[in-house]
């Protein structure tokens, strides 16, 4: 990563500004879903591949733990599937390998905390039951990977809300809102329901919502076969779990640069697009999802930044007591998007309601120093995200010194940090918070970790955002980059320290 930051600055922003998808990594749940739903879309064979490709030598997919229990089921019954169609021997040895997974990580019981993920309690019975069917009915062709074995569903599931929303589907009651990203768990129920219709951006934002609406009989012209083509298309084969995300990239990189001071010219045409997007209740991250507290709390406080303040008022329906919730009936509440609701709300100034937040987000802080949250796997996320939005309303004192102290104890040796690994993006959390805490304990790792960042190869990031599966948002992890770069090299203490680390090149400015 290059010290000269306003032109890597500049490219991402313009490049961002010509995407109207997003730049998010390909997800193994959301490419075997169309492997099994869509077998004649364009780059079927690619998305075969890939998830062999992809496969773990222990057989399964994903994430440690919990997290790869959603991928890898998704993968086994997509190749179950396949092999039905096609009887390639090399199909039904991943699928066996699959399965063997499946009983080595979490037992014949399938034992495994679910992460908090999206629609995991109906995800994981659907494709269960899914996998199940597919096994009987080789079974009953003389083969069975399985070994007579079936699955039963995990701990945690919730296969009977899972059957009475398929019911409602029959019925045609209309599904809410957000269901719709996750339409495939109703299988085959969710072909052609008449409360959704896809379009030019798919359906509930997500290539497996659209596909399992179309149920395979999508003609040539349709939009939203055109959607998936085009989506297919850009990692030649796989999809990525939600498309089209351009709101929800765009919030989070403009944030970022205006939190850190990144020097660099927004193009005017995305800020009128992305001030176009906010209505009566707010902001979605996406076409074809429900408005949000989190994507409009970031997209106001982006557009604010940039000087194109908006009225706050959508935020008030995501009020609950001192808290706000992402969405309405949502089942855990997110520190994060409380972080992000607070950080709009101290553009306006101190207020009770923001006193009311910080104080809900204190109490929510782990006795180690950091906080947790269910829009992202690591720790480092939330951490960064609580500090900072607690360090611009002057709030938070205590837990802010105990996030410090949390972060100078979790430095790995070579100057990242990480939760499972030391990562560019965790890292560039843990400088930002370092930077911005004029604490002198800091400094020097804050220099540790910028050097770090600083010498960190390219290539892709590893997925540790939630959706259905977990991914890597991939413009939104530079930008972060960037924004503690930035903010590492503004902090006289912390750029004397890198400095004899990593000394500047002949030439070259931050």
């Amino acid at each position: 990563m290059t010290t000269d930051l306003a032109e890597p600055a500049h490219q991402l922003v313009h490049a961002m500004a010509a995407d109207p998808y997003g730049d998010f990594s390909p997800s193994v749940y959301e490419t075997a879903r169309l492997v099994a739903l869509a077998p004649d879309l364009a780059g079927h064979a690619d998305r075969v591949a890939f998830l062999i490709g992809e496969q773990a030598a222990d057989g399964g997919w994903g994430g440690p733990g919990g997290y790869g229990l959603l991928p890898t089921l998704s993968a086994t019954e997509a190749l179950v599937s396949e092999f039905r169609r096609v009887r390639a021997p090399a199909l039904i040895a991943a699928a066996a390998r699959g399965l063997k997974a499946l009983s080595a990580r979490w037992g014949p019981d399938l034992l495994v905390e679910l992460p908090d993920t999206v629609a995991v309690e109906i995800l994981v019975p659907a494709l269960v039951s899914a996998l199940n069917a597919g096994l009987d009915a080789l079974a009953a062709d003389g083969v069975d990977p399985g070994g007579g074995r079936r699955l039963p569903h995990p701990p945690g599931t919730a296969p009977g809300v899972l059957r009475g929303i398929r019911e409602l589907a029959r019925e045609g009651v209309a599904l809410p809102e957000k269901l719709l990203h996750s339409l495939e768990a109703l299988g085959p129920d969710a072909r052609g329901v008449p409360c959704a219709r896809p379009g030019v951006d798919g359906l509930g934002c997500s290539p497996a919502a659209t596909a399992a609406w179309f149920g395979g009989a999508a003609g040539p012209r349709h939009p939203g076969r055109r959607y998936l083509e085009d989506l297919q298309a850009r990692h030649g084969g796989p999809v990525p779990v939600a498309a089209p995300l351009a709101v929800f990239e765009r919030s989070w990189v403009l944030s970022a640069f205006a939190d850190a001071g990144v020097p660099v010219t927004v193009p005017g045409r995305v800020l009128d697009a992305l001030a176009t997007e906010v209505g009566p209740r707010g902001v979605a991250g996406g076409r074809g999802l429900p408005p949000d507290a989190d994507d409009t709390s970031t997209a106001l406080h982006a557009l604010a930044a940039h000087g194109r303040g908006l009225p706050l008022d959508c935020l008030g329906a995501y009020r609950v007591d001192r808290h706000f919730c992402t969405y309405p009936d949502e089942r855990t509440p997110s520190v994060t998007t409380n972080a992000h609701v607070l950080q709009a709300l101290c553009a306006d100034g101190p207020s009770d309601v923001a006193a009311g937040i910080a104080e809900w987000i204190a109490t929510r802080q782990h006795p180690d120093g950091n906080w947790t949250d269910k829009w992202h796997a690591s720790p480092f996320y939330a951490t960064a995200r609580c500090v900072l939005a607690l360090a611009g309303g002057g709030y938070g004192a205590a837990a802010r010194d105990r996030a410090v102290r949390w972060l100078l104890d979790t430095q790995r040796p070579d100057g990242s940090w990480g939760h499972w690994a030391g990562t560019f993006e965790e890292t560039a959390y843990a400088v930002q918070v370092l930077a911005r805490a004029a604490d002198p304990r800091g400094d020097e790792a804050a220099a540790r970790g910028c050097a770090s960042l600083l010498a960190w190869p390219g290539g892709s990031h590893p997925p540790l955002w939630h959706d259905k599966d977990l991914y890597a948002p991939a413009r939104i992890v530079r930008a972060e980059g960037i924004a503690a770069v930035h903010l590492a090299r503004s902090r006289p203490s912390i750029a004397a320290h890198l400095d004899r680390l990593h000394p500047e090149p002949a030439g070259r400015t931050a």
